[in-house]
């Protein structure tokens, strides 16, 4: 696999996270699954938030101008785009670094390329645990962007 083709990986995977975060009406954002935890915005601010965790372990020169969400902030749909587009900018500067570093990524191991595959693996989890909230709180997505999660070819 070429670099080109690892980042555009990651950059897929956020272009998914903002469609699904488009197709969410800023009403349902408070939302929560019947065993509680975080609402539908805490878990998208949850991302950008793991995001900036990893950025200030691996390459804290990263995280300017990056900021990190508290809960009260978390309805604001406006402000988890930008953030999420903004921490997804810089964590693909991160990986882009790595990949010319030997393919390491400070503070994580193996490799970059897992590092790559944690970080899709956690924010799909959320993305899973967003649709069962809204399910359950009895606003669930419509079946476009059910299935439209999936279409990586065309995100």
């Amino acid at each position: 696999m070429d670099d080109q083709s690892f980042l555009e990986t990651w950059d897929i995977h956020n272009r998914i996270n903002l469609y699904l975060l488009d197709a969410i009406a800023p009403a349902s954002l408070p939302s929560f699954s019947a065993s509680k935890g975080r609402n539908v915005g805490e878990q998208f601010a949850h991302i950008h938030n793991v995001r900036l965790m990893w950025l200030k372990a691996a390459a804290p020169e990263l995280l300017k101008g990056l900021v990190k969400l508290e809960k009260e902030n978390a309805v604001d749909k406006k402000l988890l785009r930008k953030s999420l587009s903004a921490s997804s900018a810089a964590i693909r500067t991160l990986l882009e670094q790595s990949l010319g570093q030997d393919g390491k990524v400070k503070g994580f191991k193996p490799h970059v390329t897992a590092f790559l595959g944690y970080l899709i693996s956690h924010e799909s989890h959320h993305r899973g645990q967003i649709a069962l909230s809204l399910k359950q709180a009895g606003t669930p997505l419509d079946k476009k962007t059910q299935f439209g999660i999936w279409e990586w070819g065309v995100r």
